[in-house]
């Protein structure tokens, strides 16, 4: 090929290139059932998705909900591999911790803290060597009342103080839903009821509880853009 032609050829193949759309970053939610009803109609994942529509990024993002009801830290970490490495993202929000805690009393279950803590540094450690990007999520209710009174909170405040520790001990982007949703609460249930203002069932996430989870956690992803 002479240089006159390859002259020629150079700014096509430039062309070529600045049309190429941009590779889209793959971000998986990867939790319990609170995130498998989040990827259905009305829930935070979808939430998410049409935000990102609205502020003009879904070009920018693709979102797969990685959610099975029950789940635990264990149960994530052995379908670590398939639900997660295996689909190549870029990010993951790892959102566990409530059957962990709340299993201990409904069915004599549930994960003790020491291991609690070896499975979850587990998963976050194995994104972070493959350059996954991780973001953390304390979990966030069992139980609405506002005084402390919920069966679990002692537990719940423990395991979300763990996370909250190891975010910043390791730099790992925070989601502090247990801390949101508190506050929340405090504010918005003055008659201090078990459920109704942001959960279905003391767990689950109604209209309310979907969105709020939706602006927390789509206001760290588009930072990591």
């Amino acid at each position: 090929m002479t240089i006159k032609k390859m002259t020629l050829l150079l700014p096509m193949v430039l062309l070529m290139f600045a049309f190429q759309p941009a590779k889209k970053k793959k971000v998986i939610f990867f939790g319990d059932s609170i995130t498998q009803q989040g990827a259905r109609p009305g829930g935070y994942i979808t939430r998410i998705d049409s935000m990102s529509k609205v502020e003009r990024l879904a070009d920018q993002f693709e979102f797969v909900g990685k959610g099975i009801g029950g789940n635990k830290v264990y149960d994530l970490f052995l379908r670590f591999q398939p639900d997660v490495l295996d689909q190549k993202p870029d990010i993951v929000l790892v959102y566990v911790g409530i059957n962990d805690v709340w299993h201990k009393a409904s069915a004599g279950t549930g994960t003790d803290y020491d291991k609690f803590g070896k499975f979850y540094d587990a998963i976050i450690s194995t994104l972070k060597k493959q350059g996954i990007q991780p973001v953390v999520c304390t979990p966030s209710v069992i139980g609405e009342r506002n005084d402390c009174t919920n069966q679990q909170d002692g537990d719940l405040n423990q395991y979300a103080k763990w996370i909250r520790e190891y975010a910043a001990k390791n730099a790992v982007p925070l989601v502090d839903l247990r801390k949101i949703f508190l506050d929340y609460l405090a504010k918005n249930n003055p008659e201090n009821m078990e459920k109704g203002i942001l959960t279905v069932d003391r767990v689950h996430l109604n209209e309310k509880g979907n969105q709020l989870v939706a602006d927390a956690m789509w206001k760290v992803i588009k930072t990591l853009k």
